[in-house]
């Protein structure tokens, strides 16, 4: 799937385990106000690719397809430490690879999800899927199981990009399979820019090329090199050089044009929707509503503590299968904590943070969790403040990597 970090002036959190760029550890305080809601959103981790990608670093195992019958046991045995279904309003099948999966696991998958949380009327259910992998029996199950939209990891519409990438689809499996993805209620696109020897004319004909499909959803990626990744030794030893990152800035501003002109609504820093068509899963990591996580390298936010899974699905496995807790880390985030990480990911939208709302949700306020470097934003136009609502300008979006770490500083 796409990348979701960004290298130098752009930043992109996964939407799968939200964290800021410095996670700040604390106590809770008595006095803490905690959350009392249950969650509304689940995120289900299946960690099988055909193959791994050079610039991949997400939690998963290529090729081995002996694993997966291990996978679910362990998964239905983590779903079993809930007790009781949990109906949500969002759903979201992440990876690797979730149409990976053979039809007869995919279905067993599914049936497992349905039990533990079953979908409340007029919720989201995404699942990412290789578009090499959308056949006709793996629609079918998709639809029969009640997902309503798709995310296609389509990266490129050329080949030659596609082959650096290590992406194991031609350009033209699109066309082949769009009458069969357009039965979802909604389809989004992934693309990534910024790859070595890419010129700016060419990231302009992949948002092209993608725009005469009229997708409900774009995501836009610059390409990462991630330490422990392939990319990432090429990158040390000379035999891959990243792009200049005016290059890349122009790339990204590109991409919000091409939203601008086709009707597409910028509504965070990397995910451009036509109205209705928002990923209200992910936008539900960025209001900072909590979220049950399972699956290897899943990451959880219930009742103020953050829990991460264990990241090798062979630990994984092997934990739920002997009866121990496949938790690898936990924290308890102070009610200040919680404040900070919730106006980083409320900036991220476009729309930015009600000042106000946000301060009866947290309990803080903006201007004393900034401090003195707030004036300076604002002077620098990094950060607009209008109406009461405080957002990210253009040039604070090129570089608001830059900015986090004053916003979760304490």
């Amino acid at each position: 799937m796409a990348p979701r970090g960004g290298r130098g002036t752009f930043l992109t959190f996964s939407s799968h385990a939200p964290k800021p760029a410095a996670s700040v550890r604390s106590a809770v305080n008595q006095n803490d106000a905690q959350p009392t809601a249950d969650p509304s959103s689940a995120y289900v981790h299946v960690p099988f690719c055909a193959q791994r990608c050079g610039y991949c670093n997400f939690t998963l195992v290529a090729g081995r397809d002996d694993l997966i019958d291990g996978y679910l046991r362990a998964l239905e045995k983590e779903l079993e430490d809930l007790q009781t279904p949990r109906p949500v309003r969002t759903l979201f099948l992440g990876g690797g690879t979730p149409t990976h999966l053979p039809p007869p696991e995919l279905q067993q998958l599914l049936t497992l999800i349905e039990r533990w949380f079953p979908l409340l009327p007029s919720g989201e259910y995404s699942v990412e899927a290789n578009p090499r992998d959308v056949d006709e029996a793996r629609t079918d199950l998709l639809l029969a199981a009640g997902v309503t939209r798709i995310s296609l990891g389509m990266q490129s519409f050329h080949a030659a990009k596609l082959r650096l990438l290590e992406r194991d689809h031609a350009p033209q499996v699109l066309e082949q399979i769009w009458p069969r993805v357009r039965q979802f209620a909604s389809v989004s696109l992934d693309l990534i820019f910024g790859t070595p020897g890419e010129s700016l004319d060419e990231w302009k004909a992949d948002l092209r090329e993608a725009g005469t499909f009229e997708p409900d959803h774009l995501s836009t990626y610059g390409l990462t090199y991630e330490k422990g990744t392939a990319y990432w030794s090429r990158v040390r030893r000379g035999d891959l050089t990243p792009l200049d990152e005016e290059l890349e800035r122009d790339m990204y501003l590109a991409a919000i044009e091409h939203g601008e002109s086709t009707g597409l609504e910028h509504y965070e820093v990397s995910n451009f929707a036509w109205p209705g068509h928002r990923c209200r899963h992910n936008e539900n990591y960025w209001q900072g509503g909590e979220f049950f996580g399972v699956g290897p390298g899943a990451a959880s936010f219930l009742a103020g503590e953050r829990r991460v899974n264990h990241r090798s699905p062979f630990t994984y496995v092997k934990r739920l299968l002997s009866g121990q807790s496949p938790v690898q880390e936990s924290e308890r985030l102070g009610a200040e904590d919680r404040a900070r990480e919730s106006l980083v990911f409320g900036l991220r939208r476009l729309e930015g943070v009600q000042l106000e709302e946000f301060a009866r949700r947290t309990g803080h306020q903006v201007a004393d969790l900034v401090g003195d470097m707030l004036p300076r934003f604002l002077e620098e136009k990094w950060l607009v403040l209008a109406d009461g609502r405080l957002r990210l300008s253009r040039d604070g979006l090129l570089l608001s990597d830059a900015l986090w770490p004053h916003f979760l500083r304490r």
